[in-house]
C-alpha cells in the first residue's frame, strides 16, 4: 500500500487541515495556539501538515485552547451544512425540546416557526474592513443607533476583550458574546451593528446574526486589511509574528465561505472612506424601503 492510498495518512492530513482551518477561524497564529495549549509551535506545525500522530490528550488540549469541540477536529462527513448549529442547539436543549425535535425529524407535527424580529443591519468581515468607521457613518445617515458588539461585551462584563480571553479563553468570550447579542436583540430597536471578525466561528451566534439582521460583508484586499490594522496599532492576535501576513491570508481563506453567507457584499478595495460609505448606503437601500425584504441576497462590487 502506497503512502497516498494509506487511509491513516489521509486521516492525518484531513485532521491537520481541520486544525489549521479552525485556528484560522479563531484568528489565532500558531504561536498563540502553542502558548495557550502548552504545546510546542513545532509540534503544532507538524500536526497541521499531517505529519503529527497526535495523541487524543494533546488533541484535546489543542481544541480547548481554540475554544472548539474535540469532534470538530475529527475528520468526518457532516450530515448537513447547518449541522454545527443543530448540534449546539441540541447541547442546550431541554428533554422536552429534544423530544419535539425528534418528533419533527421523524415527520411529526411541526410547530409554527418562531418569527424573528428584524433588528437592523449587521456588518461582518475581517479586522480592518471598516466596520466601525463605515458603520458609524451609515447609522448617522439613516438615523439608527450604532453599536459595536465587542464594546457591549466589555460593558456587560466589566473587562476588555483581551482580559476576557486571558481569563476565560476563546470559549468564554464566545459565550459572553452570544449573551451580549441576545440582550441587544431584546431591546427591539433598529441598529447598525459592527461585529467582531471572528463571530462567524461560533455557529449559534452567527446564525442569530443572519436571521435577525440584514448582514453585509465588508470586503477588502488582504494588504488593505493589514495596513488598516497596523494603522490602528492593533495586530492582535498576531503581534510579533513574522508570518502575520500569511496568517491573515489563511484567516481570510478559512472565513470566506462563512462571510459569503451575508445578505450582501460591499467591496471597499481601493476606495476612499467616503466612497466606501456611499457604496454601503446604496447596498442597504432595499432594506430601508422594505425591512421585510432583508432575506434577499444581493452583491455590490
Amino acid at each position: 500500500m502506497t503512502e497516498a492510498s494509506d487511509p491513516e495518512t489521509g486521516f492525518l492530513e484531513q485532521l491537520g487541515q481541520r486544525v489549521r482551518t479552525m485556528r484560522a477561524l479563531r484568528g489565532m497564529s500558531r504561536k498563540v495556539l502553542a502558548k495557550v495549549s502548552g504545546i510546542s509551535e513545532r509540534y503544532i506545525a507538524q500536526l497541521e501538515s499531517g505529519k503529527g500522530n497526535v495523541s487524543i490528550v494533546l488533541l484535546r488540549r489543542v481544541s480547548n485552547a481554540m475554544g472548539a469541540h474535540l469532534e470538530d477536529l475529527i475528520p468526518a462527513t457532516e450530515p448537513a451544512p447547518d449541522w454545527a448549529v443543530i448540534r449546539d442547539l441540541l447541547r442546550k436543549a431541554t428533554p422536552a425540546q429534544i423530544a419535539q425535535a425528534k418528533d419533527a425529524l421523524a415527520g411529526g407535527g411541526l410547530s409554527a416557526q418562531r418569527r424573528i424580529s428584524f433588528a437592523g443591519i449587521a456588518l461582518i468581515g475581517l479586522r480592518g474592513a471598516g466596520k466601525s468607521t463605515l458603520g458609524k457613518m451609515l447609522a448617522k445617515k439613516i438615523g439608527w443607533k450604532f453599536v459595536e458588539l465587542n464594546k457591549e461585551v466589555e460593558a456587560q462584563n466589566g473587562l476588555s476583550v483581551a482580559e476576557i480571553i486571558a481569563l476565560y479563553g476563546q470559549e468564554g468570550f464566545r459565550r459572553m458574546e452570544q449573551a451580549a447579542l441576545s440582550q441587544l436583540l431584546a431591546r427591539k430597536e433598529l441598529m447598525v451593528l459592527a461585529t467582531g471578525g471572528g463571530i462567524v466561528s461560533e455557529p449559534l451566534t452567527f446564525d442569530l446574526i443572519l436571521s435577525s439582521f440584514y448582514t453585509i460583508w465588508l470586503k477588502a484586499e488582504p494588504e488593505e486589511h493589514m495596513a488598516r490594522v497596523r494603522g490602528q496599532g492593533d495586530l492582535r492576535p498576531m503581534a510579533d509574528d513574522r508570518s502575520a501576513m500569511a496568517e491573515l491570508r489563511n484567516i481570510l481563506v478559512s472565513r470566506e465561505p462563512l462571510y459569503a453567507r451575508a445578505s450582501a457584499v460591499v467591496d471597499t478595495a481601493g476606495l476612499s472612506v467616503d466612497a466606501a460609505a456611499t457604496r454601503l448606503v446604496d447596498a442597504v437601500a432595499p432594506v430601508l424601503h422594505d425591512k421585510h425584504a432583508f432575506g434577499l441576497r444581493s452583491a455590490v462590487s
